[in-house]
């Protein structure tokens, strides 16, 4: 494995050598591809620097310099780079390599999916392509000749505009692709194969006709459909919220199996992991048709947010991930509910974004320090970079916002910039100083905000203290108050009816005050109304007051968050003294909630307990176990109470359910609400027959789903043979196969750990099938943590096994899999000592990647 060393923010330079063209001629064979690279360079400014131009694992044929051979003494060749020295200002230089895509199993760079090539260069992967400057600001102008079998490889996809292309011998056929956008490298895309094709057209806001081109593997098209309609609305949709029209021709979607990450926006030709692809009634759920929208979107949006404008360099990534996860968030609140889909960013947020802030990998959205690039692909980037876009919105208003997008465009169209560029294009438009709030982008952790109020009657008054905390590290010795948005909510009682008035106040001190006038009685609040900052707080409120907020408050998300902090109470209650009486009102709240003519899915929403991520990450030095053990005694208290409105919530949703006039929404809100219901009548006996009636008549994807994790986390009789009948099903579809791997994996049984190395020789598992990887180790570490956190110490050592092989096969997946285990730090002996000794023999591997080893080292120090 390649070592290296750290690289730091502050060291950036720009690249003493800039590329204006780019021509690549590549050659298709099974081992032996031919990459021919020619480039025309020019020195930037008065330097002797050498050309210095990143390259791995690839055979060096010859190097050229205006039309000259070069002969290896006059270059340097390392394990990472050529290096050669030329008194040119401006030259042609051409670089011959050969590569082996068969047997690239990291995914990075060219490789073989299936019978298919296909390329993945972000973050740093067109270096294993050919000799190049690998590094964002280097923007070149591609023009791109492939050739392969006409056979075996009729479609040959590349970025831009296709130009050329025609017969040559031997059976062989050539395609040229131009694109006219300079970009840098990692958005260059190559894909070869023979595919179905599912073309449409989209006419833009000035009138030009797009093609759109899906391909997907033989037998696939009809799965396509839903993509190509999700892709339609988004290139409607940014063009009436952004103003943006798409540029090229051509827009195409290529969905393989074999792929690291969700999707990859390559200018013009987007590669997608087929799970964000393929859909149909039978083998989606509607969770799945929800993240292939959002997905396709994503990267669709990115053509402008990413592409058009893109990152000066790789500590910038939240500049384009952290923008562009907000765009597809709003997206799809507009597509649909968008109370529940706040709710759900909230959840990713809360349970996983928080943990990792807390944890040994805790960076700023904007790091300054990076080993291994890959490691920073994460949801502080992504998930906590969008709130940070958010709070913007919030402090700017829509209409600023969207005036200080517009600027963005203006100022940068087609150059590489940084995160600050982007907040002066804000604070330019807005008028509103954001110099404090850049504050978010160097700052890492999560903040606390404690709450005090106060009250006086003979004023009428009414004021909030709040106190704002963010954590101190050894890096952070002394963090700086940050400009926090909070919108809060205050309801009164007023002649037995709810008062409720809204305020947003902006918190840019380390402690304010805030007071509001005309309250003759003492109101409730209710704070961070559509969770307006990603913070925590520290602010204790009786149960009345959060059963005021339950059912008075007007903001939903308060209505939903108030309903977690209630149960998030009881949790920690029962973690800490498992003989805890749960208070009888939360039936009643529940009763009521069931009772109520809200959307059916944001009543699924209400229902569905904090997790055990959540619940692990409100105390501190916890036995895992004993959290595991009050889930499930809420759970049991809430079905045994609430049994038969329960039962009549979930025949009432089938009954609607047999209505054929339902619109998409209605159905998919149903199902949801339908199938909380039965979460909680499965661990009852006398209701084990609804599970067992529900995958038996079940004519989608989503009861069936739902009735399986019912018989696999209640560890249900019938669960074998429901798995058996399953398998036999869909043995020949792929991506419901994942999911049968993933049901596997969260069983909640003794013997779960024969079960999971039986899966793992199963004849459909591979570890170097990413998807596959990751739904049987993936969701048995973050889906089981019963048998994860056994006092055994297996589930750790299942874990640690699989991560040492995947560590020579994709170092990528491997690092992304160690995340539960390196959280050890939240958890109390004897799971902490047995956790982190996994760790340190993973650290002792041979070959250890940098992708694993900057996290162990980051673990291991504390």
């Amino acid at each position: 494995m390649t070592q290296s060393t750290s690289r730091f923010l502050a060291d950036y330079k720009p690249a003493f050598y800039t590329v204006h063209s780019i021509k690549l001629t590549v050659e298709l064979d099974d081992t032996q591809t031919q990459v021919t690279n020619e480039m025309s360079v020019s020195r930037q400014g008065e330097h002797n620097e050498p050309l210095v131009l990143d390259g791995e694992q690839q055979t060096l044929l010859s190097i050229t310099l205006n039309n000259n051979k070069l002969s290896p003494e006059q270059y340097t060749l390392s394990e990472n780079n050529v290096t050669l020295n030329t008194n040119e200002d401006s030259f042609t230089l051409t670089i011959v390599t050969q590569i082996d895509p068969e047997n690239n199993t990291s995914l990075e760079g060219l490789f073989k999916s299936g019978n298919a090539f296909c390329t993945q260069c972000e973050a740093e992967g067109f270096r294993r392509i050919s000799y190049y400057f690998d590094r964002p600001d280097v923007m070149s102008v591609f023009t791109t000749k492939i050739i392969a079998d006409k056979t075996l490889y009729p479609y040959l996809l590349s970025n831009g505009n296709k130009i050329e292309e025609g017969a040559l011998d031997n059976n062989k056929h050539f395609v040229t692709w131009h694109d006219p956008f300079p970009k840098p490298c990692y958005l260059f895309a190559l894909v070869a194969g023979d595919f179905d094709l599912l073309a449409d057209t989209f006419t833009t806001c000035s009138n030009r006709k797009v093609a759109l081109e899906i391909f997907v593997d033989k037998g696939n098209l009809h799965k396509a459909e839903h993509a190509m309609a999700s892709l339609k609305k988004s290139m409607q949709w940014d063009e009436e919220t952004f103003g943006l029209e798409y540029d090229l021709d051509i827009y195409m979607i290529v969905a393989v199996d074999f792929f690291n990450m969700g999707a990859m926006e390559n200018k013009g030709l987007n590669v997608f992991n087929s799970k964000y692809v393929l859909a149909d009634k039978n083998c989606a759920t509607d969770s799945d048709y929800f993240n292939i929208e959002a997905v396709i979107a994503h990267e669709y949006f990115h053509n402008w947010t990413g592409n058009r404008v893109t990152c000066r360099d790789w500590f910038q990534l939240s500049l384009k991930e952290g923008l562009t996860v907000f765009r597809d968030q709003q997206f799809s609140a507009d597509m649909h509910s968008s109370a529940v889909t706040r709710i759900q960013n909230v959840r990713v947020l809360r349970s996983q974004q928080f943990a990792e802030d807390a944890g040994p990998m805790s960076h700023p959205i904007r790091p300054e320090k990076v080993l291994e690039m890959n490691n920073f692909y994460t949801l502080t980037v992504y998930e906590k970079g969008a709130e940070v876009i958010r709070m913007l919105h919030t402090l700017l208003g829509k209409d600023n916002f969207r005036l200080g997008m517009d600027l963005y465009f203006k100022r940068f169209d087609g150059m590489a910039v940084t995160c600050d560029d982007f907040i002066n294009a804000m604070s330019d438009a807005s008028g509103k100083s954001l110099t404090q709030f850049k504050r978010w982008y160097s700052q890492s952790g999560t903040p606390t905000i404690s709450v005090s109020e106060h009250f006086d009657p003979e004023q009428a008054t009414y004021s909030l203290t709040l106190l704002q905390r963010s954590p101190v590290t050894k890096v952070q010795v002394a963090p700086d108050a940050l400009h926090i948005p909070i919108k809060i909510e205050l309801i009164t009682d007023s002649n037995e009816a709810k008062n409720v008035q809204e305020f947003m106040v902006e918190l840019t001190e380390e402690s304010q005050v805030f007071t509001f006038s005309g309250f003759e009685l003492k109101p409730t609040i209710a704070l961070l109304a559509d969770f307006s900052a990603p913070v925590k707080t520290d602010f204790e409120q009786t149960d009345e007051e959060l059963f005021t907020i339950i059912t008075s408050a007007k903001n939903s998300f308060c209505r939903w968050d108030a309903g977690q902090k209630l149960l998030m109470s009881y949790l920690k209650s029962l973690t800490l003294m498992p003989d805890f009486q749960i208070p009888t009102q939360l039936l009643t709240c529940f009763t009521d909630i069931l009772a109520s003519d809200e959307d059916p899915a944001f009543i699924a929403e209400q229902l569905i307990l904090p997790s055990f991520d959540e619940a692990a990450d409100m105390i501190d030095e916890v036995n895992p176990i004993a959290i595991v053990s009050a889930i499930e005694t809420l759970t049991l208290f809430i079905a045994q109470g609430l049994e038969q409105p329960l039962l009549d919530k979930l025949h009432y949703c089938k009954t609607i359910l047999q209505n054929n006039e339902l619109t998409e929404a209605e159905i998919t809100s149903n199902k949801a609400l339908k199938n909380i219901c039965l979460h909680y009548l499965a661990p009852l006996e006398q209701h084990t027959l609804l599970v067992e009636q529900q995958f038996d008549e079940s004519d989608n994807m989503t009861d069936s789903l739902a009735a399986l994790s019912c018989s696999a986390k209640y560890n249900l009789a019938i669960f074998t043979e429901q798995m058996q009948k399953f398998e036999s099903q869909w043995q020949d579809t792929a991506l419901v196969m994942d999911k049968y791997f993933s049901l596997s994996a969260s069983l909640v049984s003794e013997d779960i750990y024969r079960q999971l190395n039986n899966l793992t020789e199963h004849h459909l598992f591979s570890l170097k099938n990413p998807n596959r990887a990751r739904s049987l180790i993936g969701a048995f570490a973050m889906n089981n943590p019963k048998y994860f956190h056994h006092s055994s110490g297996q589930g750790y050592e299942f874990l640690a096994d699989k991560i040492a092989a995947l560590n020579t096969i994709n170092p990528q997946v491997a690092s992304r899999l160690i995340t539960p285990l390196i959280q050890f730090n939240s958890f109390a002996n004897p799971h902490k000592a047995l956790m982190k000794e996994q760790l340190v023999r993973l650290q002792n591997l041979p070959n250890l990647s940098n992708d694993l080893k900057e996290k162990l080292d980051a673990s291991l120090a504390i």
